[in-house]
């Protein structure tokens, strides 16, 4: 299991954030379409496939099933369904790539599929095709479905 506390920072991302991202990626997808369909990576990459596939008018979406993460730490990942093609013609989309384990597992499965994900640390970038931000290696992104509301300190209080 990775450490936990290599997270030092926390970049928590808003629904009407994470929608403004996903249309973002699909302006830099369009132009390299048409695309066959859609592999969403799950969970995180099934909100971004579903704006994508609205914004791209793709009505094919399958999934990659592959388990890695648990709140704050990265295990080991775990292959739950795969699919039956190379990918070529496909967009493989996931919320973000982080190391990159998830994602070589998903590349191996679908080698020829273009992948994209919303957010990319250095670590998995080269393992992306097309992105939108990069955040540093020691940011957790806290996705909308993982969050909820409540009181923050300000930066100032937690960095002394």
């Amino acid at each position: 299991m990775a450490d936990p506390n290599r997270y030092n920072k926390m970049f928590p991302v808003s629904w009407e954030q994470l929608h403004r991202d996903c249309r973002a990626l699909a302006w830099r997808l369009v132009e390299q379409g048409p695309w066959k369909g859609i592999y969403a990576i799950t969970r995180g990459g099934l909100v971004p496939a579903a704006i994508i596939a609205r914004e791209l008018e793709i009505r094919l979406i399958d999934t990659i099933c592959v388990s890695s993460y648990d709140w704050q730490s990265q295990g080991q990942s775990s292959i739950l369904k795969s699919v039956e093609n190379d990918g070529e013609g496909w967009l493989l989309i996931d919320d973000l790539v982080d190391t990159g384990r998830t994602a070589k597992l998903a590349r191996d499965m679908v080698p020829k599929a273009h992948f994209a994900t919303v957010y990319a640390k250095p670590e998995g970038r080269p393992t992306v095709e097309t992105y939108i931000t990069e955040v540093s290696q020691d940011t957790w992104i806290l996705f909308p479905w993982d969050a909820g509301h409540q009181f923050v300190q300000p930066i100032v209080q937690n960095v002394e």
